[in-house]
Formats: structure tokens, C-alpha cells, sequence
């Protein structure tokens, strides 16, 4: 069972996501836009970078940090790339027309589903390792 501080931390909207390409790890940060559990999706681009990573490589991390005092947490798991209708029109936002100027059924959004499989707590210098 996490504890309090990590489901705190997992609630966050910004998550710093990390892709491998053929042999360089690569990080943003992205905002949440969902949270099922140990599932988190994302809004995305078919044509971005991070996409053409996860279709050759589907091994991605989440990093959630916080503070007054540094807490972070890692996930680890895997990244799937989803155009599926029914998905994208209940993640839709009216404010993403601004993004994709097709709407819902624009050609390059997508949905990026992170199914994490476990995880790294870290506090004032030390870790705790959970999965889900």
C-alpha cells in the first residue's frame, strides 16, 4: 500500500515523462489530463518525437516531485499510443481546438496511456520501492 506522501505526489497534474529513442533517453513534462489507479493518460501529437519513440519502444517513466521538503516519485511501465474515437471525444476539452485545429477527429491528436507497473519513493535521502 503507497503511502499518503505518494498518493499526494499522484495527484499532480505535471508529470516529467521520459522515452528512449535508439539509444538516448529523452524527457519532458506534460500535464495529466486523467487518472485511473496506476494508469495515467495524456494528451499528445501523433507526429511528436515522444510518439515515434513509444511505437518503437514502449518502455517509459513518470516523475512527480513536490516540496516544501523535496519528496519525488517514479513509475515505471509502459506507453501505449491511442486514436481511439470514443477515447479521444472523452478526453476532449473545448480549449485543445486552440492545439488541433480539427477538433476531436484532428488527424494528429491522440491519447498516450502510461500503465505503470511499480515504483520509487525518495525522501530526505532515502527510497522505498512499491509496485501496483
Amino acid at each position: 500500500m503507497m503511502n499518503k506522501h505518494i498518493q499526494k505526489l499522484l495527484k499532480k497534474k505535471l508529470a516529467f515523462v521520459g522515452s528512449v529513442d535508439e539509444s538516448e533517453p529523452f524527457i519532458k513534462c506534460m500535464m495529466v489530463s486523467k487518472r485511473e489507479d496506476n494508469i495515467f493518460f495524456f494528451d499528445s501529437n501523433n507526429a511528436s518525437v515522444r510518439a515515434a519513440h513509444w511505437k518503437k519502444n514502449p518502455n517509459a517513466c513518470l516523475y512527480f516531485y513536490g516540496g516544501p521538503i523535496y519528496r519525488g516519485v517514479m513509475l515505471s511501465g509502459t506507453m501505449e499510443i491511442i486514436n481511439d474515437m470514443e477515447l479521444k471525444k472523452a478526453h476532449w476539452k473545448p480549449l485543445m481546438k486552440f492545439v488541433y485545429k480539427g477538433g476531436v477527429t484532428d488527424p494528429d491528436y491522440c491519447i498516450l496511456k502510461f500503465i505503470a507497473k511499480k515504483g520509487r519513493y525518495y525522501y530526505m535521502y532515502k527510497s522505498e520501492d512499491f509496485t501496483f
